[in-house]
């Protein structure tokens, strides 16, 4: 672990635009981040990744497209990783990193099933090391009040759970490994919609028992259209709806129906409201000035917080996942899961 004076030296493994998006926040950091090395293998997404070190002023790291080759000759190097690569590759990447000794940070979605969320925790148990998944919702400090709301039992239980969310994702991942189902490991539902599965899960706070959904790959080759009913262990109702076909635009909505309140907010953390008995409408929710996911992981890491998303929460979000295909396959038949 870091010592608190000298900054972490990370590895970014992955240079697509979406780690591109994050090292730009993450080079603002010199004083707790030292970015020391890079894994991606093609030279178009490495030398992108180059141009935003070189507009700061700053040397780019060394790339090694290599992750095997990258651990052998600089995992001493090495304390951190963010991974954020297609969703087909963090399971062996994740795994490899905490066996170097390397604490992770994971983009989302975890993993591509249960049985690998189940691997990761294991591996995450057997070497000590740190794994925090990088989903908006979970480490938004919206959705951490609204779960200690949850819990605390103040709302009253939780009757219902309706979320929904929409994009014009099909157009937008048109030709990219999004819509190849080896690579993403599913459509619309499990990239955008992963973060609807995740929050959904983090604010049920339980498992689900049984699960029946309905997918429409609207003539593409992984699911656009999603519908899912679910129940959860306690007996609350769970309906999601996704469409990655709409009108140019991207947004959700989420809304938890308690015996005492109403509460909502958004799959990325977007919102917090709560509308109590007696109120007449849905009020704001205060809460402090949202972190990015590196800081979050850094002060996870330093022990100044708890792991606001654990492996533990993917797991939940994949077992959901799991039978949702098993579900929509057989048009819609209920799943128990065990």
């Amino acid at each position: 672990m870091n010592n608190g004076t000298q900054p972490v030296r990370m590895a970014m493994i992955g240079c697509g635009g979406m780690a591109r998006h994050h090292i730009r926040r993450i080079l603002q950091q010199q004083d707790t981040t030292q970015v020391v090395a890079a894994c991606e293998p093609s030279g178009q997404a490495y030398e992108a990744f180059c141009d935003i070190f070189d507009e700061a002023g700053l040397t780019p790291p060394p790339n090694e497209p290599n992750l095997e080759a990258l651990l052998k000759e600089r995992g001493g190097e090495i304390d951190t990783a963010f991974i954020i690569t297609p969703h087909a590759m963090h399971h062996d990447q994740a795994k490899a990193c905490l066996e170097s000794g390397i604490d992770v940070l994971l983009e989302k979605p975890m993993v591509m099933t249960a049985a690998e969320a189940n691997s990761l925790i294991e591996t995450r148990d057997r070497t000590g090391r740190l794994l925090v998944v990088s989903f908006n919702g979970s480490l938004s400090p919206q959705i951490r009040a609204a779960s200690r709301l949850l819990r605390s039992g103040e709302l009253g239980s939780i009757m219902n759970i309706h979320a929904v969310a929409w994009q014009s994702w099909k157009l937008g991942t048109t030709g990219t490994w999004r819509q190849n189902p080896v690579m993403s490991g599913g459509g619309f539902l499990f990239d955008t919609g992963a973060h609807m599965l995740n929050t959904v899960s983090d604010l049920a706070g339980e498992d689900f028992v049984e699960v029946a959904a309905w997918l429409d790959n609207r003539g593409t080759p992984v699911d656009i259209l999603g519908s899912v009913m679910a129940r959860t262990r306690s007996g609350a109702f769970v309906t999601l709806s996704a469409c990655g076909d709409a009108i140019k635009s991207c947004h959700s909505d989420v809304r938890v129906f308690c015996t005492e309140a109403i509460l909502r907010t958004g799959i990325w953390g977007e919102r917090l409201e709560v509308q109590r008995q007696g109120q007449e409408r849905l009020m704001p929710v205060r809460v402090p000035a949202s972190l990015g996911q590196w800081e979050q992981f850094l002060r996870v890491r330093a022990g100044k917080m708890a792991n606001p998303c654990p492996p533990e929460i993917g797991l939940r979000m994949a077992q959901l996942w799991d039978a949702i295909q098993v579900s929509a396959a057989q048009n819609g038949q209920p799943v128990h899961i065990f």
